[in-house]
């Protein structure tokens, strides 16, 4: 970790320099993901205003918090939102969502491949087929803040159109980056749209021509990106000696330690992070301030309806 704090601290330079401009491209080479300033939640803007028109239907597969959130953004432009929730600690049924997909048509379905709030694990492999079969138009998203670089994705092996995360969980870098990559597929259906996209900072129209430049090793401008955070990223991926297959290893063998360790105290419990239930008679509020002290640092639940009795803990691999 060391190298990518000192990328980190790299002296800052133009975002319209050479130099940059060959840092950008190889980040977008690497991961062919476009990368823009701003948190995970950036990416719900730019899916709900580059890829959903108003009127417009999506359907929102429910197993946390983080998918009302996505619901939220997604009405805030415009769209027509379903929900199917599944019970508290567990993933939508998939015979759910064929029901959902036969009895009306959608634009895009969103899952939350690990919601931070419940540790839910949803299945991406399984869900993009039964849309493919059901509606094979309808786009399929996957938010995977808390699930790129831990668990194992396969975008186009299994059908999904975007896939949005951030830089700071399994990639193991600074928080500031909004990543997300799209299939050709769903950039047809952004540049065959019939009303004007509804966000300006957010809107591809302005930056798919910068990443088609960066990419080319030319420098472009529509907004300034945080250059620095863009060379510890770089370094981040450039770390080879660990393959992916090693790394998703590796987070299993950290969640399986961690996991086995809080029953073991009393707790009762995704290869990213735990959630962790207290023992009957404790809450957050006994157990996180003795947990500070300590300088280990959870966060209380964050699901209104299960807040008090469980803390989330992330603990990713990180390669040395």
């Amino acid at each position: 970790m060391d190298e990518v704090l000192f990328a980190n601290a790299h002296p800052s330079m133009s975002h319209m320099s050479p130099d940059f401009a060959r840092v950008f491209g190889d980040c977008i080479h690497m991961t062919s993901r476009s990368r823009i300033a701003g948190s995970g939640t950036l990416g719900w803007d730019q899916v709900s205003a580059n890829l959903v028109e108003p009127g417009e239907n999506a359907l929102v597969l429910h197993s946390g918090c983080f998918a009302d959130s996505f619901a939220d953004c997604l009405q805030t432009y415009g769209a027509n939102i379903d929900q199917i929730k599944a019970e508290i600690g567990g993933a939508v049924k998939e015979a759910d969502i064929e029901n959902a997909l036969q009895a009306k048509k959608y634009k895009i379905v969103t899952v939350t491949h690990v919601d931070t709030s419940t540790a839910v694990l949803s299945d991406i492999k399984a869900i993009p087929n039964i849309v493919k079969r059901v509606s094979p138009d309808t786009l399929v998203v996957v938010d995977a803040v808390c699930s790129v670089a831990s668990e194992e994705i396969q975008m186009g092996a299994w059908g999904i159109d975007v896939v949005l995360t951030a830089s700071q969980k399994g990639l193991g870098t600074p928080p500031g980056l909004s990543i997300l990559v799209a299939s050709q597929k769903a950039i047809q259906v952004f540049e065959n749209r019939s009303m004007p996209v509804t966000t300006y900072y957010g809107s591809w129209k302005k930056w798919l021509p910068v990443m088609k430049a960066y990419e080319n090793n030319s420098a472009a401008h529509f907004a300034t990106p945080p250059v620095n955070t863009f060379h510890a990223s770089l370094i981040q991926i450039m770390q080879g000696s660990v393959s992916l297959k090693q790394r998703f290893k590796l987070h299993q063998e950290v969640s399986r330690r961690v996991k086995k360790a809080a029953e073991e105290i009393g707790f009762k419990g995704a290869n990213g992070m735990s959630a962790l239930y207290f023992p009957d008679g404790f809450t957050a509020s006994d157990i996180v301030p003795r947990l500070l002290k300590k300088d280990v640092v959870v966060a209380g639940g964050l699901h209104a309806s299960i807040k008090g009795v469980f803390v989330t803990e992330n603990h990713p691999y990180r390669p040395h």
